[in-house]
């Protein structure tokens, strides 16, 4: 059990040192966290990958990515587990049947989609992404995973932004977070 505690504290430790903050981006009072040069520190992005892969291991069979940075996480950690890797894209990117759903962002609003029959029914999936702020874009995607029949097991992400609520939006899954702020 030593290990995973390491982990996460070596992820978390990572996460704090590297993260940038802008002011006003994409407008006027919003403070984007930018985790992109966490992501770029190789020593750092094999702490996160392994703290989302050891905090839910055995739970899944397939890992969604929400486009576009949780198809990082998303790759890496269905690679480190040997599980399948699911797409939620932005709407309009996909071709064939899709399921769509529309949520609202922090600052507008937009869509998601997920290509039907990808995986058998009851699959067990675990969500990643790398932001939970107001949970719109989770909540979305969550709402996608059960209507494509799939079973739904947990929430990775790499920060949490606590002070808008996003954890409140997403029901009953467990989420777990590398560092809250």
């Amino acid at each position: 059990m030593s290990a995973p505690n390491a982990s996460a504290s070596s992820a978390a430790a990572h996460v704090e040192a590297l993260l940038a903050s802008y002011p006003d981006f994409p407008q006027p009072n919003i403070l984007f966290r930018d985790l992109n040069p966490v992501f770029a520190d190789a020593v750092a992005f094999r702490a996160i990958v392994d703290d989302l892969a050891d905090q839910h291991r055995g739970q899944f069979d397939a890992v969604a990515g929400i486009e576009a940075r949780g198809f990082l996480l998303a790759a890496a950690v269905g690679y480190a587990a040997n599980a399948a890797v699911l797409a939620v894209r932005k709407g309009g990117k996909l071709p064939g049947t899709v399921l769509t759903e529309e949520y609202d962002l922090e600052y507008g609003s937009a869509r998601l989609e997920l290509e039907v029959g990808q995986l058998p029914a009851g699959t067990r999936v675990l969500i990643l992404d790398d932001v939970l702020a107001t949970g719109g874009t989770i909540a979305a995607t969550s709402r996608l995973i059960e209507r494509a029949g799939y079973t739904l097991t947990g929430v990775g992400v790499v920060l949490e932004l606590t002070d808008l609520h996003g954890r409140e939006r997403l029901g009953t899954a467990p989420v777990h977070a590398i560092m809250s702020i």
